[in-house]
């Protein structure tokens, strides 16, 4: 079975973050082991109180699952909300750590890196500090196979204005990773999940709700890496979890539901049907 090594957050009535990943990768048979880099018992928008982990609890954290040899069996590493720069650092060390551990006995020939850079997001702006910005930034982007940033992170990390997809699209090359990014100029009244590589460039598009669950950004970074540990076509991936990101919202929706309906919804995260506008740039 693949073996997915997560570094994010915990919130445990909520479906977001790295709690929410845990049960999207379970969905694809991927085994998913959080290592969380801070806790909440609800989601802080709701004024839940939670607790950083210390760097050091973090690491030695680490530390055993890197002693019970599972560096060596991950097939994914997906890297979200960090709480303090020390933590970004062990974060980067980790990667390299499993990058070049044996692995005789992993699912997959290599581990891929996906960096989610939760920074911030449009208008407030930064919710993490400068200091976790700069290192994420410097130290995780670079390491990445993909990014999947919002509209507003990925602004920050290229230092441009974006206001269209085709801007986005070429932020992307500039800054020179292929990324997924979320909440991505489209239509009137329609949200974006931009895929981007070194060739293509494709806007997948669906309506956009007045009102949405939070975590959908974790939904589609957890799909898709699920998707590229398939073996899929990334283009193919992303379609996917674009798919899979609007029927859960339309769920969420139907079902009066305040949190993305991610266990209910499982065997549909897998093989969503909601449609969306495919168009390329």
């Amino acid at each position: 079975m693949p073996l997915a090594l997560i570094l994010s957050s915990f919130v445990a009535a909520s479906r977001i973050g790295g709690a929410a990943q845990q049960y999207v990768l379970a969905a694809h048979k991927i085994d998913p082991v959080l290592a969380p880099t801070v806790m909440f018992g609800r989601t802080p928008a709701r004024g839940g109180k939670g607790e950083v982990t210390s760097p050091d609890v973090f690491r030695r954290m680490l530390g055993d699952i890197e002693a019970d040899a599972l560096f060596g069996m991950v097939d994914l590493i997906i890297t979200g909300h960090f709480s303090d720069p020390e933590q970004v650092q062990i974060a980067a060390g980790v990667i390299e750590r499993v990058r070049t551990a044996d692995r005789n006995d992993a699912w997959g020939a290599r581990p891929l890196v996906l960096v989610d850079p939760v920074l911030g997001d449009a208008p407030n702006g930064l919710y993490v500090t400068y200091e976790v910005a700069e290192a994420v930034e410097q130290r995780l982007v670079p390491q990445a196979d993909w990014i999947t940033p919002n509209l507003w992170e990925l602004a920050f990390l290229t230092d441009r204005q974006i206001d269209t997809a085709a801007q986005a699209r070429d932020a992307v090359r500039a800054l020179g990773r292929p990324a997924l990014v979320t909440s991505a100029p489209a239509g009137d009244g329609e949200v974006g999940l931009l895929y981007v590589d070194k060739e293509e460039a494709v806007l997948f598009a669906h309506p956009r709700l007045e009102t949405a669950p939070k975590g959908t950004g974790d939904l589609v970074t957890a799909s898709f890496g699920a998707g590229l540990v398939e073996g899929k076509d990334p283009r193919d991936a992303a379609e996917r979890a674009a798919r899979a990101a609007a029927e859960a919202v339309a769920l969420a929706k139907a079902w009066k539901s305040t949190e993305l309906p991610i266990v209910a919804m499982a065997d549909r995260i897998v093989n969503p049907t909601a449609e969306v506008r495919i168009e390329r740039l």
